[in-house]
């Protein structure tokens, strides 16, 4: 699993220290202690434009600060579960409360922490903080967290993602998936509820984006909890992922594009454009809005294999997640 680490480290240096983002995402599944209930969680560990780093946090979205056109700046924690009652809560610091090392990854922000291994911390918003400071971008909650990770299968997407491109920044948005299944143990305490995280059962995922701006649109699936209709039998060794949307390069847009993998007990599949000599193409479609599902539709080939993918989701269980891009636009309202 060491393999492509160094595309896990802290990525804001040059260009990208003034205009970018860096993110380290975590979502798993936990139960209730007491009533066994199923709940799926999400952590991330974010920054943005630390070369433009002042006292305190800079938020993009106050409204002095989009008429002065100012950028964000500032790091931030976010955390949240998904659900009847799905919520995201958003806790920021300013940039000298950051600190990136690597060999090995070791981020802290505030008192939270991250590694390839470790990731705890907590995130508390008032119902009075998230009412008066819509900037925040967050629901009120409170949740803490004390977790360790195995990542047990990798997917590195390619050449879009080498050093090489990293250098002259080639793309808008960059991703690298390290834990496309994650195991991960410890505990939850999502507004005073305890919730135990077990790793033969926490069906998690961990991976990293980073760059000047996101793909819109952008799309992410993705799963390790799968059962063959075969057999019968849990696959174990099994996951599979996609994403992606209109990726820009060096400022000019591309025709919508995906990429994924999939891998059934040990064997990879991958569908990746940037691959060129597979040759593999990828259809979607995505179906929402006047319905109480939304439905996803994936079809996906190379020269040796194709996959099918359809997958569903009950909207009340789902939440618009909130981000603002490095130039303090927000562009995405219904992602």
């Amino acid at each position: 699993m060491n393999t492509y680490l160094d595309r896990n480290y802290y990525m804001l240096k040059g260009p990208l220290a003034s205009k970018g983002y860096d993110w380290w995402w975590h979502n798993f599944t936990g139960y209730h202690r007491k009533s066994g209930e199923q709940k799926s969680f999400f952590i991330e560990y974010y920054i943005c434009n630390p070369a433009l780093a002042e006292a305190t946090p800079v938020f993009g979205q106050l409204p002095e600060h989009i008429k002065q056109n100012k950028q964000p700046s500032y790091a931030m924690v976010k955390c949240g579960v998904w659900g009847k009652q799905a919520k995201q809560i958003h806790n920021f610091y300013p940039i000298q409360q950051f600190e990136a090392k690597e060999k090995p990854l070791a981020i802290t922000i505030g008192e939270c922490k991250l590694s390839e291994t470790e990731l705890s911390g907590s995130c508390s918003v008032s119902d009075e903080e998230a009412k008066k400071h819509p900037e925040y971008m967050s629901d009120a909650g409170h949740m803490e967290w004390k977790l360790k990770l195995n990542k047990k299968i990798s997917f590195p997407v390619g050449y879009g993602a080498s050093k090489f491109f990293q250098k002259i920044n080639a793309f808008e948005m960059f991703w690298h998936v390290q834990g496309m299944k994650t195991e991960y143990a410890g505990e939850i305490i999502m507004d005073g509820e305890v919730y135990d995280i077990i790793p033969e059962k926490s069906y998690g995922y961990a991976d990293k984006n980073w760059g000047a701006d996101y793909t819109s649109p952008w799309l992410w699936v993705s799963s390790c909890d799968m059962k063959s209709n075969l057999t019968g039998k849990i696959l174990k060794d099994s996951a599979f992922d996609f994403g992606g949307g209109r990726p820009k390069v060096f400022g000019a847009s591309l025709s919508r594009k995906l990429l994924g993998c999939f891998v059934y007990e040990g064997i990879r599949y991958e569908y990746n454009f940037s691959k060129f000599w597979t040759p593999s193409k990828i259809k979607f479609a995505f179906s929402e809005e006047y319905s109480k599902n939304n439905r996803w539709k994936i079809k996906a080939q190379n020269k040796n294999s194709v996959l099918e993918l359809e997958m569903s989701c009950p909207k009340e269980e789902m939440l618009f997640v909130n981000y603002e891009s490095p130039d303090g636009k927000k562009r995405h309202n219904r992602l």
